[in-house]
């Protein structure tokens, strides 16, 4: 009989999980929007120095991700082809930083998932909490002198990044 609940249980949850509407990522407030990205002078997930002031001139795509969550395994795929379409030395940079995870893990992560860019370690979390992320993927996007411009909840599509990257160089120019 316990057998039976536990059967009907783990059935129902797996109906409800297949049938939810999938997570999609939503532009929120932030107080940050509009202000100076908070500084970054880290160093990446392979050990070299990272300085976000050095990418000022170009729009960034700053990504906070974790290997152990699902919706940034789903973004993933959609950044690789979003980076890979934006090669140039003039596009916008992405820049990922590793949110409650390991460098290790984050470095198998972007093997097999053949993404480039440099990723940050944060294993205090000060970058987090300075750019108020409450949890995996979060992604701003700043424009070439440093200002906020938007703050993305969810994991991302290459359509709906460049769909923001479009308004916000309409917008800053």
């Amino acid at each position: 009989m316990i057998a039976l609940v536990a059967l009907v249980v783990a059935a129902g949850l797996v109906a409800a999980l297949a049938t939810r509407p999938q997570a999609t990522a939503t532009e929120v407030i932030s107080p940050l929007v509009g202000r100076e990205a908070p500084a970054i002078d880290a160093t990446t997930i392979y050990g070299a120095h990272f300085d976000l002031a050095s990418y000022r001139g170009r729009f960034v795509v700053l990504n906070f991700f974790a290997t152990w969550c699902p919706p940034c395994q789903t973004e993933e795929p959609n950044l690789v082809e979003f980076a890979y379409q934006h090669r140039s030395q003039t596009g916008p940079a992405l820049v990922g930083v590793v949110f409650a995870d390991t460098a290790a893990n984050a470095r198998a992560f972007f093997r097999s998932t053949g993404a480039t860019w440099p990723a940050v370690a944060d294993p205090s979390g000060k970058i987090a909490l300075a750019y108020g992320v409450r949890g995996p993927p979060e992604t701003f996007v700043i424009a070439p002198d440093g200002v906020i411009l938007a703050h993305i909840d969810g994991p991302l599509t290459v359509k709906g990044l460049d769909q923001v990257l479009e308004r916000a160089r309409s917008t800053y120019g």
